[in-house]
């Protein structure tokens, strides 16, 4: 990704998460390059009236699960973005910490958007149908939201 470098020393906190964008809608909870998908997605979806908490996790170890959870409880809905496989990611890890410590407060089952559970291709048209894009994540959000095509 390409953008603004700070100048001087720039430290982060370890294992706080950063609230980026701030809505009521639903959460989305994602972390590295994963955020710029992210991004794009919650600009695409504030044209459409839904205004998301944007949630950037920047570490998993520590896991900041105060934030996760306290964005949760406020929205009542949560996507999970990640780059990787479905299959045994560390989305599913916060979707079970979602599951098991804020199940009450959530108003849909927590969504997860990752990358296709195929093989990789080489092929570079073939392997950006595959990864995660903000029209993968705009989808998720409407499905929490119950706004998907069809309903």
């Amino acid at each position: 990704m390409k953008g603004e470098v700070p100048t001087g020393e720039h430290v982060l906190p370890i294992g706080k998460a950063a609230l980026k964008r701030e809505g009521k809608d639903a959460t989305i909870i994602t972390w590295s390059r994963m955020y710029y998908f992210a991004e794009q997605a919650a600009q695409m979806l504030e044209k459409e009236g839904i205004h998301v908490d944007l949630l950037d996790l920047r570490t998993l170890k520590p896991l900041d699960e105060e934030a996760i959870l306290a964005s949760v409880r406020k929205t009542n809905r949560a996507v999970v973005v990640e780059e990787g496989w479905s299959f045994c990611g560390v989305g599913a890890q916060i979707a079970d910490i979602i599951q098991e410590q804020a199940f009450d407060d959530l108003d849909a089952p927590v969504e997860r958007v990752t990358g296709l559970d195929v093989n990789r291709s080489y092929a570079a048209v073939l392997e950006k149908a595959t990864e995660v894009s903000a029209e993968r994540i705009v989808a998720g959000v409407k499905k929490v939201m119950y706004r998907e095509e069809g309903n």
